[in-house]
C-alpha cells in the first residue's frame, strides 16, 4: 500500500524527510523500539515509548495537521497521509499519545476555549502529557447516553463518582476526559458535561483488565469523589454530548491510513505463512486470502474517498462508516491467520506464550465492540446520514 508513485513534488520532498527523520532516529536508545506496541502488545516497552513521544515532539511530529497557531504544522491532508504511511512503514512503536492527538486536541480545537488550548495542547505536542478516555461504563457499553458517572459542581471544583471501563492506556495517562452526568434531572444525552480529569490524585483508582491476550491494555477506572478544576469543562456544562459526538466524529481520522498500514503488514504475515507451509493449495484459503486483500484495498480507497477535513472542522458520519468496514475486516484477518497455521493454531507456547497469528486473533475479538460497537456504528449512521428514525 502507500501513494509514493503519485506524490507531487513538494509531497515527495516531504516523503524523504520523514524517511530521513525516522533512520536517524529510530536507532540507540530507541531502534529496539521497532514493530513495538500495539493492539494486544501495549504492554511492550512503555517507558521507552513514552521517550519517544517526547522525541517525536521534539522534531515537531505531533500535531502535524493542527493550526500553526495552535503549535501545530499545518501540513496539508495528503502530508499527513504520508506521515503516517512513513510511519507504519518504518515499524516505528505504536503510539501511547494517541489518545491526545488524535481524540483530546482536535476537540479542543473545535469545542475548547482559547484558555484550554493554551494549557492543554502543548502537553500532547510535546508528547509530555498523555490521556485516556473515560467514555463507557459497566451496565452502558458504548451506548453514552446511558452513563451513569456523575459530577457536581461544589466549592469551584467538579466532584465525580463512577466507574469506566475498557478505558485503553489508563495505567500510563495524566489526565483523562470524562463523559459524565452534571444535571441529575436530565436524561439520555441531555444534562451531561465533558469533563478534563488529572489521573494522578487520591480520587482516581485504575485497574488493569487482563485480556484473552494475557495483557493488559485495557482499565476499569474508579472516581471516588475524584477533583477537576471548575473551568476544565470543555463546552458548556451539560453541553457534553456534542463535544463527546465531535471526539467520536474525529476518533478516526488521518491514522486511519497508518492503521491500514499496519493491516497491510499483518496481511503480508499471513500470506507468506501460507506460502510456507502450503496453506495457500488450500481453495478456501486462498480464496479468504485474496478477499482479505481486495478488502484491505477496499478499506484505503474508501478512507481516501470519505476522511479528511480541515484541523478544528467537525467531521460528518464519514468516520463510523470506515470503522464498520475495517472492524469485521480485520476480524476474519484473525480468524484467517491462525486457520492458515492449521492444529498449530491451537497450540500455545509455556506460560500461554501466544504466536503473532494468535494474537492477532484474539485481540480482534474486541474489534467490532471498542471505539463504539458495530450496533452503534450503523445507528450513528442511519439517525444522522440516512435521516431514519430511531427505533
Amino acid at each position: 500500500m502507500g501513494g509514493q508513485d503519485n506524490d507531487a513534488a513538494g509531497d515527495a520532498a516531504f516523503r524523504d524527510e520523514i524517511r530521513s527523520w525516522l533512520a536517524a532516529n529510530l536507532t540507540g536508545e530507541f531502534a529496539a523500539l521497532v514493530g513495538k506496541g500495539g493492539p494486544g502488545r501495549e504492554h511492550e516497552f512503555v517507558p521507552e515509548r513514552i521517550a519517544w513521544e517526547r522525541r517525536l515532539g521534539e522534531g515537531r511530529w505531533i500535531g502535524i495537521g493542527w493550526p500553526q497557531q495552535d503549535g501545530g504544522r499545518e501540513l496539508s491532508w495528503q502530508q499527513q497521509v504520508i506521515f503516517h504511511e512513513e510511519y507504519a512503514r518504518a515499524g516505528a512503536p505504536a503510539r501511547v499519545g494517541h489518545i491526545g492527538e488524535q481524540l483530546l486536541g482536535p476537540t479542543l480545537l473545535m469545542c475548547g476555549t482559547p484558555q484550554q488550548r493554551a494549557r492543554f495542547l502543548p502537553g500532547i505536542l510535546t508528547g509530555t502529557e498523555l490521556w485516556c478516555q473515560g467514555y463507557s461504563e459497566p451496565e452502558a457499553g458504548s451506548d453514552l447516553a446511558a452513563v451513569k458517572t456523575r459530577a457536581v459542581l461544589r466549592e469551584g471544583q467538579w466532584h465525580i463518582h463512577g466507574q469506566k471501563v475498557w478505558t485503553s492506556l489508563a495505567q500510563f495517562s495524566d489526565w483523562c476526559f470524562v463523559l459524565a452526568r452534571t444535571d441529575p434531572g436530565e436524561q439520555r444525552h441531555r444534562g451531561l458535561s465533558y469533563l478534563l480529569v488529572p489521573m494522578d490524585q487520591p480520587g482516581v483508582d485504575v485497574r488493569p483488565i487482563v485480556q484473552l491476550t494475557g495483557t493488559s491494555e485495557f482499565n476499569e477506572v474508579f472516581f471516588d469523589d475524584a477533583r477537576a478544576a471548575e473551568a476544565d469543562v470543555v463546552g458548556a456544562p451539560g453541553d457534553g454530548w456534542r463535544v463527546a459526538m465531535s471526539t467520536l466524529a474525529v476518533e478516526r481520522g488521518v491514522s486511519t491510513f497508518g492503521q491500514q498500514q499496519g493491516f497491510a503488514r499483518e496481511f503480508e504475515a499471513v500470506l507468506a505463512q501460507a506460502r510456507a507451509n502450503g496453506g495457500i493449495a488450500d481453495p478456501d484459503l486462498a480464496a479468504r486470502l485474496v478477499d482479505a486483500w481486495i478488502g484491505l484495498r477496499v478499506l484505503r480507497y474508501t478512507a481516501q474517498a470519505t476522511l479528511g477535513v480541515p484541523a478544528g472542522t467537525t467531521p460528518g458520519t464519514e468516520a463510523n462508516i470506515v470503522k464498520l468496514l475495517w472492524a469485521p475486516w480485520h476480524q476474519r484477518l484473525g480468524e484467517l491467520a491462525v486457520d492458515v497455521l492449521g492444529a498449530a493454531g491451537t497450540e500455545v507456547g509455556p506460560d500461554y506464550d501466544l504466536s503473532d497469528a494468535q494474537r492477532l486473533f484474539l485481540y480482534t475479538r474486541s474489534d467490532t465492540i471498542y471505539g463504539g460497537s458495530n450496533e452503534i456504528q450503523r445507528n450513528v449512521i442511519a439517525e444522522r446520514l440516512l435521516g431514519l428514525p430511531r427505533g
